[in-house]
C-alpha cells in the first residue's frame, strides 16, 4: 500500500466562549492527516488537535480507530505530536517516515492526506515555488514556509509533504481565494520542535520583542549614524520584559543577526539562497537561547547578546487549550484584550472598537501596562443602574492607578473597602460600594447562571 504511514486524525474540540468566558461551545468534529515518524510518534498541525476533548486515529484502509493523545504541540509553529494509548501496539505494523532536507525551488513534492470529500487517502503532486517566511494563521506568527502548488484542503492540514520518498513539510494552510496556493512547515523548523521535544525545551518560538523601521531612506540612515556601504534596520518600539529589554535602545540600528548582514528592507540572505525577513533565524531557535546582534549605537558600532524570550504582544496573540480569564464585580464582566475576544466580532478587523484595533496593531507592553484589561458586558442589577452603555470599553484606572494587568485589577478591586471608583478610556465613571457589591455577588450569579465570579486563574 502506497504511505502506509499516513494517519488519519479525528478530534472532537470545545472551543472557549469568549462572549461568556465561565463556559464553552458547544463541541465540534473534525479530521485531519498525520504522519508516524519514529518512536510510535504521529507528527500533525497543532492546529488539528487545538482545545482537543479526544483524539483518535485511523490508518490508511483499516476500519478500526485507536485513541490517541497530544505528547507535545507548539501552536507558534502549528505542530504537534500524538502518541496512541489504546490499542497498544496500534502503530508496530507501519514503518516511520523520515524527516528528509529542505527542498529547492521547482523540486516536485506531494501532498498525501485524508481531504474532505472521501475516505480514501488522496495524493495530489505539484512543485515548490516559493521559500519565504510567511504568517502562520494558527498562531499569527511570521516564520518560514514553503509554498507548493498542489491542493491543500481541509483534511489535508496536518499531513506530510513527501520528496523523494522523505517528509520534506507539514501541510498547515492554504491562500483564499486563489486556487491550488497551499504552504507547509519546512523541514529545519520541524527538526527545530522534534529536537525540542526530545530536549525538554519550552514548546514556543522565540521573540526579540522590538519593533523595527526598515532603512531604505538615505536621509534616515545618515541620520541614525550608519555610514555608506553598511546597512540595518531601526528598533522604533522594544517590549518591556521581553529579550531586547535593557540591551537595545529606541533608534539603535541592527547590522547583523544570528551572523547574518540585514539589509535596508529588512531582510537576509538565509541559507545562502533565499532573501526574507530577517526573523528567519528565530524559528529554529529556543526560548533561553543566547544570539548576537551587531547594531550601531549613536554611530557607533557594537555588539550585543540578547536572551531570547517568548513571544508577548501587549494583545496576546490566539491562545489555544486554556480557558479565558475574567472577573465578575457587581455584574461588569471584565476580561484581558485578546485577539480570541476580537475574533467575537465577524470581520473583526473591521467591527471591532477601533481602540481595540490600535492596541492590536500598535500596542506596546511597558512596566506599568503588562495587558489591557476591558469591560465586556454589564449584567443588569439594581446595583449597577446606569452603567449598562459601558461595555467594550478599556479600563483606564481602579481608584485612580491604572491596573497593570487582569490580575492586578482583581487585587485591587479585591482589597477596596469603602467606595470604588472605575473609570474607562471613554471618560465613563462607574461607582461603587464595596460592601454593597459583596452583598448583590451571590444574587447576580444565581440570577444569571454564572458559576463563579472570577476564573480559577485571573
Amino acid at each position: 500500500m502506497a504511505y502506509p504511514e499516513v494517519i488519519r486524525v479525528f478530534a472532537t474540540t470545545q472551543e472557549p466562549d469568549y462572549d461568556c468566558p465561565w463556559q464553552t461551545r458547544t463541541p465540534s468534529s473534525s479530521t485531519g492527516s498525520g504522519v508516524v515518524i519514529g518512536g510510535g510518534a504521529i507528527l500533525t498541525g497543532a492546529h488539528v488537535v487545538a482545545d482537543a476533548t479526544f483524539l483518535q486515529v485511523q490508518k490508511p484502509s483499516h476500519p478500526d480507530k485507536a485513541i490517541a493523545r497530544v505528547r507535545a504541540v507548539c501552536h507558534d509553529c502549528d505542530l504537534a505530536l500524538l502518541e496512541v494509548l489504546d490499542p497498544p501496539g496500534f502503530l508496530d505494523d507501519v514503518p516511520p517516515a523520515e524527516i528528509g532536507d529542505m527542498p529547492r525551488l521547482r523540486d516536485q513534492v506531494a501532498v498525501v492526506g485524508y481531504p474532505v470529500g472521501g475516505e480514501e487517502i488522496s495524493i495530489t503532486e505539484g512543485v515548490v515555488s516559493r521559500i519565504e517566511v510567511q504568517r502562520y494563521s494558527h498562531s499569527q506568527r511570521h516564520l518560514l514556509a514553503v509554498t507548493v502548488d498542489a491542493a491543500i484542503n481541509a483534511g489535508n492540514s496536518g499531513g506530510p509533504v513527501f520528496g523523494a520518498g522523505k517528509v520534506v513539510g507539514i501541510a498547515f494552510q492554504k491562500l483564499n481565494g486563489v486556487d491550488n496556493i497551499g504552504e507547509m512547515v519546512p523541514p529545519p523548523v520541524i527538526r527545530a520542535f522534534l529536537d525540542g521535544v526530545a530536549a525538554g525545551k519550552r514548546p514556543a518560538i522565540p521573540s526579540l520583542g522590538i519593533l523595527t523601521q526598515n532603512l531604505e531612506n538615505p536621509l534616515l540612515r545618515r541620520q541614525l549614524g550608519v555610514p555608506d556601504g553598511t546597512s540595518g534596520i531601526a528598533v522604533i518600539q522594544i517590549d518591556h520584559g521581553g529579550a531586547a529589554h535593557g540591551v537595545l535602545e529606541p533608534r539603535d540600528v541592527i547590522t547583523h543577526v544570528d551572523g547574518l548582514a540585514i539589509a535596508s528592507n529588512g531582510t537576509v540572505s538565509w541559507n545562502g539562497q533565499h532573501r526574507t525577513r530577517y526573523d528567519v533565524v528565530l524559528g529554529t531557535r529556543f526560548v533561553g537561547d543566547s544570539m548576537r546582534l551587531g547594531i550601531r549605537r549613536r554611530g557607533e558600532a557594537l555588539e550585543v547578546d540578547v536572551t531570547l524570550a517568548p513571544w508577548r504582544p501587549l494583545v496576546p496573540r490566539s491562545r489555544y487549550d486554556q480557558a479565558p480569564r475574567y472577573v465578575v464585580y457587581a455584574g461588569l464582566v471584565f476580561q484581558t484584550l485578546t485577539r480570541d475576544f476580537l475574533g467575537t466580532w465577524d470581520k473583526w478587523w473591521n467591527k471591532a472598537p477601533k481602540e481595540f484595533l490600535n492596541y492590536y496593531y500598535m500596542g506596546t507592553r511597558t512596566a506599568d501596562r503588562e495587558e489591557i484589561v476591558i469591560l465586556t458586558q454589564i449584567f443588569a442589577d439594581e446595583i449597577n443602574v446606569g452603567y449598562a452603555h459601558l461595555y467594550n470599553e478599556a479600563v483606564a484606572t481602579v481608584n485612580a492607578v491604572t491596573p497593570r494587568d487582569l490580575a492586578d485589577f482583581d487585587a485591587r478591586i479585591t482589597a477596596a473597602t469603602g467606595i470604588v471608583e472605575i473609570t474607562t478610556t471613554s471618560g465613563g465613571v462607574i461607582m461603587f460600594d464595596a460592601a454593597e457589591v459583596a452583598r448583590a455577588t451571590p444574587r447576580i450569579l444565581e440570577r444569571y447562571r454564572i458559576p463563579h465570579d472570577r476564573s480559577p486563574v485571573v
